[in-house]
C-alpha cells in the first residue's frame, strides 16, 4: 500500500500538575477542563502517552502504528536508520501557575541503565512571562555534592542556584545533568528526548490535595548532577522568512522563523520537520492542498514531503534532527 502524506497535527495529551493553571487554554486554546492543567504533550510516542492523529486519512490513528507502517516516510532515513521506528522527541506546551519543583534528568548512559530509556536534553522557548517570573537553571558558581547535599539538608539548596528573570522569546538550552526549575508565572514551548525520566531534588515542601509531599529522588540525582556553573541562555537571529539556529545539538536542531509571508521549504527525505507555531497563524501548502495552523498549534511534516510553502504571519518554531 502506498502511503498518503501529509502534514500531521494530533490531539492534545493533557496532563493536570500541581503547580498547573489555566493558560494552556486561555492563550492557546487547548480544551482543558481542570484549573490546574500545568502540559499540553503535542506530540509523543511515550509509553501510555502516544498521540493520536486529528486530522485527514489518518485521524484517530496511533503516530507509532503509522511509524510502524511507513517508517522512512514519516521519520526520514537517516532518524530511522539511527532511532528505528521509535519516535525521538517529545513536544510540549507548559503553564507554570506555581514554581515547578527543583529537578535534574540523566544523560542517556545512566537513563538507560537505570530506566532502559533516553535521557533527556531539552530546551525551553518563553511563549509568556508574568512580571519578575525567574527560572533556575544550574548553580550560581561551581559546586560539589558534599556542599549540594548540605544546603539541601539545610532547605537553603536554591540560595546556591542560579536565578534567571526571564521574558517572552527568551531561549534555555538545557543538557542533561542541569539542575533546573520553571518559575511560577511562566508558559513555556517545551522540546526534549523522549523521555519522562525525572529525578526530584526538591519540591518547596508543598502538599497535593490529600496532603501529601510529592516523592524526592536525592540519592538517584547525585551522580546525574553537573555541579559546574553551566551557561543556557542561547542568544539568536531573528531575520524575516529564514530559519535562524538557536540550538543545534546531536539530539534535535531548533531554528526561529518570523514568517512574514511566504517561505519555501526543499527537503532531502532524511528526517521529518516540526513547526510549533508560538505567535500568529500560518499555512502550509503542499500537493495543492492547504493547511491551515494558529498559535499553540504543533504540526508534524514527514520526511517524505520534500517541497511546500509556508505562508502567513506567524513565529514558528522549526525543529528537526541533523
Amino acid at each position: 500500500m502506498k502511503s498518503k502524506i501529509y502534514p500531521l497535527r494530533f490531539e492534545a495529551i493533557l496532563k493536570e500538575r500541581i503547580w498547573g493553571g489555566e493558560k494552556l487554554k486561555t492563550i492557546l486554546n487547548k480544551p482543558i477542563t481542570s484549573n490546574i492543567t500545568g502540559e499540553s504533550w503535542e506530540l509523543s510516542t511515550v509509553e501510555g502517552d502516544v498521540s493520536v492523529i486529528a486530522n485527514g486519512e489518518y485521524k484517530g490513528k496511533a503516530l507509532s502504528e503509522l511509524i510502524n507502517e511507513f517508517p522512512n516516510e514519516i521519520l526520514g532515513t537517516v532518524v530511522y536508520k539511527r532511532f528505528g521506528s521509535q519516535f525521538p522527541l517529545l513536544f510540549k506546551y507548559l503553564d507554570a501557575r506555581e514554581d515547578l519543583s527543583i529537578q535534574v534528568h540523566p544523560n542517556d548512559e545512566l537513563a538507560k541503565k537505570r530506566h532502559n530509556s533516553f535521557g533527556k536534553t531539552e530546551m525551553w522557548y518563553i511563549m509568556q512571562a508574568d512580571d519578575d517570573a525567574r527560572i533556575i537553571v544550574g548553580f550560581k558558581d561551581n559546586s560539589n555534592p558534599e556542599e549540594y547535599l548540605k544546603h539541601l539538608k539545610d532547605n537553603t539548596l536554591v540560595s546556591i542556584l542560579d536565578d534567571v528573570k526571564v521574558k517572552p522569546g527568551d531561549v534555555f538550552f538545557l543538557e542533561t545533568g542541569t539542575v533546573h526549575a520553571i518559575g511560577a508565572g511562566l508558559l513555556v514551548a517545551e522540546i526534549q528526548q523522549t523521555s519522562d525520566i525525572t529525578y526530584r531534588l526538591y519540591d518547596f515542601d508543598r502538599k497535593d490535595a490529600n496532603g501529601n509531599t510529592r516523592e524526592l529522588h536525592v540519592d538517584l540525582a547525585l551522580d546525574a548532577i553537573n555541579y559546574k556553573k553551566v551557561n543556557t541562555n542561547k542568544e539568536y537571529f531573528k531575520e524575516v522568512n529564514q530559519s535562524n539556529n538557536i540550538v543545534a545539538c546531536p539530539y534535535f536542531t531548533t531554528n526561529f522563523i518570523p514568517l512574514e509571508n511566504d517561505k519555501k521549504v526543499e527537503n532531502t527525505g532524511l528526517t521529518f520537520t516540526v513547526y510549533m507555531c508560538i505567535e500568529g497563524a500560518f499555512e502550509i501548502e503542499y500537493d495543492a492542498v492547504t493547511y491551515s495552523y494558529r498559535k499553540g498549534d504543533t504540526v508534524l511534516v514527514p520526511a517524505a514531503m520534500k517541497s511546500y510553502d509556508l505562508r502567513g504571519k506567524a513565529s514558528i518554531l522549526e525543529i528537526y534532527i541533523s
